[in-house]
């Protein structure tokens, strides 16, 4: 059991951590603001209750749907 629980940690980790990096390019190569204020306010900018949430929700459904194809495969 104590396997499972880790594996799930740290592929719903996985899922936060390439959520919130997305979200930082997207501050420096799309929206163009990060460029002038800096990297200290692009991170204020993206870790917001909003996107945590967000990250959270999406990385659990994205664990879910990988857990029923491993199964199901």
């Amino acid at each position: 059991m104590n396997k499972h629980v880790w594996r799930a940690v740290a592929e719903i980790g996985f899922i936060i951590f390439l959520f919130y990096s997305n979200l930082l390019m997207g501050e420096f190569s799309r929206s163009g603001l990060a460029r002038g204020r800096g990297l200290t306010w692009a991170l204020h900018d993206i870790f917001s209750e909003t996107n945590f949430a967000i990250a959270v929700i999406a990385a659990l459904i994205g664990y879910v749907v990988v857990e029923f194809l491993r199964k199901r495969l």
